[in-house]
């Protein structure tokens, strides 16, 4: 078989995986900090893409869509978290799942209301407009584009949490909330600002798949799957897990759809249920977290 032909849906996967990454790194920060499975992050997701493309809207720019829609998504989270999971703290875990829950409705509603049920779509950027000739395939600009800056976030992220103090306390509360807040830190505060930045990349996740996939209603429904697997997968609130698994994920689906286009979700629940037996604890996962 040629090279080529084989090249294409592994680009194709990666391109996929970097999408999951995005948002798992912002389920995983979620996750990992306040303990709540967030069950609103797919409806986040979509609300990111159909502010894009409101945002294109009004200014035709992808660029400025690509970076107001995540704020006004983080935004949205944020308050959620102050005058709607904050009040359900000390009401337990399963309140504040029935919470997430709710708000997922209330914005796949919501979108119903605002743009219609009917899907809507946007081209690339002139700037990311055709095919760049690999050698032995050509690949669209924008799939590449969107691994590139995709990955420039994730390292972002990454240097954000390991280079400055803001990111020690928040990788401080992922490990012991109450030490960080017996030190004087306002853990509630840091709650919410790690809610919204979860959102946030949720947010971006929308934008970037914006131009790939278009929009539609049920997308934060469709994604929210994929997103607890990867999290699943490279264990549970595990930074460096949710970047393996997905992109093994992403690359996994891509091939054996490209061979088996049926099985296109049930390819993603075999990669968790085979890593899951190997570990149950996921790749990256510590033993005995919950």
């Amino acid at each position: 078989m040629d090279i080529g032909v084989l090249l294409t849906p592994v680009l194709t996967g990666i391109t996929l995986g970097m999408a999951y990454v995005v948002m798992a790194v912002g389920l995983t920060f979620i996750l990992g900090m306040l303990d709540i499975p967030n069950f609103a992050h797919g409806a986040l997701y979509a609300l990111g893409a159909y502010l894009t493309y409101t945002v294109m809207q009004v200014v035709p720019s992808f660029w400025v869509g690509l970076v107001v829609a995540p704020v006004l998504v983080a935004g949205v989270a944020m308050a959620s978290e102050l005058w709607g999971i904050r009040p359900l703290y000390a009401a337990g875990l399963y309140p504040q799942l029935l919470f997430t829950f709710a708000l997922s409705l209330v914005i796949r509603e919501l979108i119903i209301l605002i743009w219609s049920p009917v899907g809507m779509s946007v081209i690339p950027p002139k700037l990311l407009a055709g095919a760049v000739d690999l050698g032995v395939t050509y690949y669209p600009t924008y799939r590449l584009f969107l691994i590139f800056f995709a990955g420039a976030i994730v390292l972002g992220v990454w240097l954000f949490l390991e280079r400055t103090k803001y990111g020690a306390i928040i990788r401080a509360g992922i490990e012991n909330k109450e030490m960080v807040s017996a030190l004087g830190i306002n853990i509630h505060r840091l709650f919410t600002f790690v809610f919204g930045l979860g959102a946030g990349l949720a947010g971006l996740g929308g934008a970037l798949i914006l131009p790939l996939r278009g929009t539609n209603p049920d997308m934060g429904l469709d994604i929210l799957p994929t997103c607890f697997v990867v999290v699943v997968v490279g264990g549970m609130g595990n930074f460096p897990g949710a970047i393996v698994a997905g992109l093994l994920i992403g690359i996994s689906q891509s091939v054996i759809v490209y061979f088996l286009p049926q099985a296109s979700m049930v390819s993603i629940f075999v990669v968790m249920a085979v890593v899951l037996l190997i570990r149950p604890q996921g790749l990256f996962g510590e033993e005995g977290r919950k």
